[in-house]
């Protein structure tokens, strides 16, 4: 009764505050005063640097020409400098704010020997960043860089290199050991920044030079390989930091892939591929550099501000509130608005876990509260979240990254993603309105939930959402409809009670800072393995070996591709496993003649699921530390509650009109058709039909006719709709008379 009082006395019953505060992770550094001013700067200049590049708006350009400061470049900065750049900002960033190990209460320092050893390495990590600005300058003064400089090998490998593998290979091992409050910078991470700073002013030196065209070669530069060797090493430790072993594994696992392929049998072997290739070109478009940086440089970077930007003007609590508004009352109340909230929320935030952690630390409770078991709370809001990375328009940055892979422009991704998004938002609406039958649930109090009324005055804050959507539905480009949109989210926020104040500007950079770190973190890992993948061609390998399945069966070769997908996307954010997957099974599945949108949505909607599915479920575990249930049960419920998800794909791939492809009419039927279908699915899944219980002939006999729905076929639908109104006549005959009996 108490909590019930103090829900009522929060202003306008508001039920959400905070809901998209950024959690707090157990190895990020909790710092204060000074420390806290350098990393907030770091992070706000990190930030503001990607939306004034993105936008072409320079120090020049800003003053009329009244500043023109040498040694920064104007915008636009050359492509790959640029993705060099940020990928190193993040890795700054990461390694002061994220420790090499988790904080514990009562945590002993380490022993004084640990750290002192960080002291030879920070000046290994200087020279090796002075030779990088030594080279710079010679290739600025025009010297002939393989023909005046004689001793140019000799300086790369044992000046340049030599220091920065020692500097980073030995401060990442010890930053292992070295145990510090959460308060204080480590002085191994120091030498991590440096030896990031040495990779960068490298790369950038030497990729700024005509030695671009030699990488891969004989001729490269043994610098860049080596200089790639320890980029590769810094980043797959971030990732580890900010995103946990899964994604580093399958990194490692490839990485070794490279150099014992030429000893594997069957379609697994591969051409002997020397270091020194491998690396001089990972670093490149072909691999770091290539299309999971390109799309976090520019889309995910710039949508993470925008959110960021929405969590400043306190947009996204509104967003819940208005759900709980709505929906708070129905049955099962509170999982009904986790299915809306979670959607919203996950559409932006592009990752599962996190949207879990974000919107799932309020509905959860309250799920639990109104007659959920935990397991089932932590479940609904695994799968609503899950389910935001395929909404349009954004889809959690998925959308952005498919146009990029596929050139296909990104109004046909967005437009052809709505009926499969409907299809997994209704499928989980019915299978939580159904528990909430089964179980008798009733939903909150009126007294409990924010007034409609109040709601409905405040719509305006969903400007910002769409403002992003109308322009880039009038052909505005992404870039210039995402920053339209954080510049309406600022605009918007002056008429509540959060003004975004420059104060508050700062403050939204400096948490889109921070929210970037593991996103890019995980995009540059991926990025390893795409490389992987193109260099030694075991993507085309794969292909083949799915084009030997397609003979003996389509089917087959389609469930061994899904299979492959959420394989590859376990434990990883959405759009690194989305990269991954679409390197190395998407191609095969064009190959076999299926349309390349088809393909893509095909692997993009099981890179997805793969955070719901056992036995490493992301979000589903996410979910479990929330509710307090066991992850595993959490998980194989969140995987029954999101069902409809692995049967979308094979529905689209049948009948492309649910790919909007085809006359609207056919488009039209297609859709309801294949709802009804998802409706009649979930009764079978939950075993609950026309306000009963179902047996087990009755679901088998829905499962039927539900499948016969969602084929696409006009046959099929007839005899679906003819099976399914059989059964729902023989139940309403079977409830009247066992009525009849009870009277």
């Amino acid at each position: 009764m108490n909590n019930d009082k103090n829900l009522a006395q929060k202003p306008d019953h508001l039920i959400a505050q905070g809901v998209d505060d950024e959690p707090v992770e157990s190895n990020l550094r909790l710092f204060k005063g000074r420390s806290y001013q350098i990393v907030t700067l770091i992070a706000v200049v990190y930030a503001a640097f990607h939306m004034l590049a993105l936008n072409g708006i320079g120090i020049k350009a800003m003053t009329g020409g009244l500043v023109d400061i040498p040694f920064l470049p104007d915008f636009p900065i050359e492509t790959w400098n640029f993705r060099i750049a940020h990928v190193a900002g993040a890795l700054i960033l990461g390694f002061l704010m994220f420790s090499a190990t988790g904080f514990a209460d009562g945590q002993k320092p380490s022993s004084r020997a640990i750290r002192v050893a960080a002291y030879p390495l920070l000046i290994c990590g200087l020279f090796s960043l002075g030779m990088a600005f030594y080279f710079a300058w010679e290739i600025a003064s025009g010297s002939n860089w393989n023909g005046i400089n004689k001793n140019i090998r000799f300086n790369e490998i044992w000046l340049y290199g030599a220091p920065l593998w020692g500097a980073t290979g030995g401060s990442i091992i010890l930053s292992w050991f070295d145990k510090q409050s959460r308060g204080r910078f480590a002085p191994h991470d120091f030498v991590l920044v440096v030896s990031t700073l040495a990779v960068a002013v490298y790369l950038i030196t030497i990729y700024g030079t005509q030695m671009r065209n030699s990488t891969g070669t004989a001729f490269a530069p043994v610098g860049i390989s080596m200089a790639a060797v320890a980029g590769t090493a810094l980043i797959m430790e971030l990732t580890r930091r900010v995103a946990g072993m899964a994604l580093v594994v399958i990194a490692t696992v490839f990485l070794i892939y490279v150099f014992i392929g030429e000893f594997l049998p069957s379609f697994l072997n591969s051409p002997a591929i020397t270091w020194e290739r491998f690396f001089s070109q990972v670093y490149t478009d072909a691999g770091v550099l290539g299309p999971t940086t390109a799309v976090s440089s520019t889309y995910i970077i710039l949508f993470i501000i925008f959110a960021a930007f929405l969590q400043a003007s306190k947009v996204g609590d509104y967003f819940v509130n208005f759900a709980f508004a709505i929906a708070g009352k129905a049955r099962g109340g509170p999982a009904k608005v986790a299915i809306f909230a979670s959607g919203l929320m996950g559409m932006i935030n592009g990752t599962s876990a996190g949207n879990v952690v974000a919107t799932g630390s309020l509905t959860i409770p309250l799920m639990k509260k109104v007659g959920y078991e935990k397991n089932t709370a932590g479940a609904i809001e695994a799968a609503a979240s899950t389910g935001g990375q395929i909404m349009p328009p954004i889809m959690g940055a998925g959308a952005f990254i498919m146009a990029e892979v596929t050139g296909i422009p990104y109004s046909d991704i967005a437009i052809a993603a709505i009926i499969p998004a409907i299809l997994y938002f209704v499928s989980i609406f019915f299978m939580v309105d159904f528990e909430a039958a089964k179980l008798g649930m009733k939903g909150m109090r009126k007294e409990e939930l924010p007034r409609v009324s109040n709601m409905v005055r405040q719509v305006y804050l969903f400007v910002p959402i769409l403002i992003l959507i109308v322009a880039l539905f009038m052909g505005y480009s992404v870039i210039r409809a995402g920053t339209l949109a954080t510049i309406s989210a600022a605009v918007v926020s002056w008429f509540t009670p959060y003004k975004m104040n420059l104060r508050r500007v700062y403050g939204a950079f400096e948490i889109a800072g921070h929210m970037s770190i593991q996103i890019i973190a995980v995009c540059a890992c991926a990025g390893i393995i795409v490389g992987v993948i193109s260099l030694t061609g075991v993507g085309a390998r794969f292909s083949n070996l799915l084009l030997s399945l397609a003979d003996t069966s389509q089917l087959l070769a389609l469930f061994f591709a899904m299979c492959i997908a959420i394989l590859l996307g376990m434990g990883m954010p959405t759009t690194a496993a989305y990269a991954v997957a679409a390197s190395v099974v998407a191609p095969g599945l064009v190959d076999l003649g299926i349309p390349l949108l088809t393909a893509h949505f095909f692997v993009f909607y099981f890179a997805v699921v793969s955070a719901i599915t056992p036995p490493v479920a992301l979000a589903s575990f996410a979910a479990a530390g929330i509710s307090g249930a066991n992850p595993l049960k959490t998980s194989l419920a969140s995987f029954k509650i999101g069902i409809a998800a692995f049967v979308v794909p094979f529905m689209f791939f049948y009948n492309a009109t649910l790919l909007m492809e085809g006359e609207w009419l056919h488009v039209l039927r297609s859709g309801f058709t294949a709802v009804f279908g998802i409706f009649l699915l979930a009764c079978a899944v939950q075993g609950w039909f026309v306000g009963n219980c179902a047996s087990f002939i009755v679901r088998l006999t829905l499962a039927a006719a539900a499948f016969l729905m969602i084929s696409g076929g006009l046959i099929t639908d007839l005899v679906g709709l003819g099976v399914a109104g059989a059964v729902f006549i023989l139940q309403k005959i079977v409830n009247r008379e066992s009525i009849v009996a009870s009277a």
